[in-house]
């Protein structure tokens, strides 16, 4: 998925498109990506694009200096985060990789594919456990508003979804139609009222969410010193 504004980085992404920000010695986040899909065994890429798509285009052309057969889909307008499967589902696989174009993460894909597989579900949805802190007195209380208890700066432990997606195509083929809006969380919600199973996958990997300005500086400093972490081999 290739095709959102990147508001959160604005003014960068007004020239840019998220995905083709810069890491470290510059590297486009979405190169990362590529190449670290065709190390999982990946060989055929789609990409979703709307803003400055020609951009993308320019960069990644058909991918065959990625080692990578790259297509495209252009969104007329925007159409979420899972919106665009719609269009392309009987181009896609019995099982596929959805990611989000901006992923930075050390997540061993082969991996998560293995897991979905021995698991047997319709979706998998990559994890991630992140702590989120109160920084205030946490008060408890009954129904007459009588304190019943005072938790200081508790922490409370949560999975987070990464962006990243293993689908069955024939489990999501009821629940998208091309040209229609649709976001991933909704998709997988509706999955799990249908029945289907959906399994989270939390390995122990490193991931970062490079939505504003000062996360994007982090992952570039990151990214320069822990080369190898991101992408074995170079």
């Amino acid at each position: 998925m290739a095709g959102g504004r990147g508001t959160r980085l604005g003014p960068y992404t007004a020239l840019f498109p998220k995905p083709l920000m810069p890491l470290g010695d510059g590297m486009p986040v979405l190169e990362l990506l590529l190449r670290q899909l065709r190390v999982a065994g990946v060989s055929e890429v789609i990409l979703a694009v709307n803003h400055l798509h020609h951009l993308l285009r320019a960069f990644f052309g058909d991918g065959e200096r990625l080692g990578l057969r790259i297509t495209y889909s252009l969104e007329e307008v925007p159409l979420g985060t899972a919106g665009p499967v719609g269009a392309v589902l009987d181009q896609l696989g019995e099982r596929f990789f959805v990611t989000n174009g901006d992923l930075l993460t050390t997540l061993d894909f082969a991996a998560m594919l293995r897991a979905h597989d021995a698991a047997g579900v319709d979706a998998t949805v990559a994890s991630f456990r992140r702590e989120v802190k109160i920084d205030f007195g946490l008060l408890e209380t009954d129904e007459r508003m009588r304190m019943t208890g005072y938790t200081e700066k508790p922490s409370y432990p949560h999975l987070v979804s990464m962006g990243c997606y293993v689908l069955r195509r024939d489990a999501v083929r009821p629940h998208v139609t091309p040209g229609r809006y649709l976001d991933m969380p909704d998709l997988m919600r509706a999955m799990v009222g249908g029945g289907q199973q959906v399994l989270c996958h939390a390995p122990d990997c490193r991931w970062l969410d490079i939505g504003r300005p000062d996360d994007y500086a982090l992952a570039q400093e990151l990214f320069q010193t822990s080369r190898g972490t991101f992408l074995p081999g170079g």
